[in-house]
């Protein structure tokens, strides 16, 4: 198995932390690393001892889910929390940051901000990051960097589509699969 990069790895921690979420609309993961060390990490969703959306439905107030806390501003508050300095350190998060979220990255003395997919980029945070001196690092997630049974997975597509071909099956209606499968796998089916 081939080895993954420090950034691969710690948005893997963030995609790992996004399934805690309780949000409904949006499951988002962040970590905070300082010196390739792991020092904070959140999901968005309720306060503690509130209310959760996946209980209770989101509490929508001008299109924003109100109940929920912001994955970037619980791994920003847990630091704050058990007095842990974030001047200088990485956040890496699932999603672009929201306005909110980036003035208090900011703020917090983040140096740096690695995020997998883009989501409502407000051009306003992208400036104030830019202002900010904070570095800005897209780093698309490749999941199956982390699927341990990738191998085993790539093998059993292959062989069903080859069981298709074998019962003579149209070759368009193959083509199809195989799509699918190279969309999942991508060169990862060339081994």
């Amino acid at each position: 198995m081939e080895r993954i990069t420090w950034d691969q790895f710690f948005m893997a921690q963030s995609h790992l932390l996004a399934l805690r979420s309780t949000c409904t609309r949006l499951a988002v993961g962040a970590t905070i690393v300082r010196e390739k060390r792991i020092i904070a990490g959140g999901y968005n969703g309720s306060i503690a001892g509130d209310e959760h959306c996946i209980d209770h439905g989101c509490y929508v107030v001008d299109n924003h889910c109100v109940r929920t806390i912001h994955a970037e501003m619980n791994a920003l508050l847990q630091c704050a929390k058990y007095g842990t300095s974030t001047s200088g350190a990485d956040l890496y998060v699932t999603h672009f940051p929201c306005l909110p979220c980036t003035k208090s990255i900011i703020q917090a003395g983040v140096a740096r901000v690695y995020y997998a997919t883009d989501y409502k980029n407000n051009t306003y945070a992208m400036e104030l990051l830019h202002k900010a001196g904070v570095e800005v690092v897209h780093v698309p997630f490749e999941e199956c960097k982390i699927d341990f049974l990738m191998d085993e997975k790539i093998k059993l597509y292959m062989n069903m589509l080859q069981d298709l071909r074998d019962a003579d099956v149209a070759p368009e209606k193959i083509a199809v699969h195989e799509e699918q499968v190279l969309k999942l796998f991508g060169q990862a089916t060339t081994r």
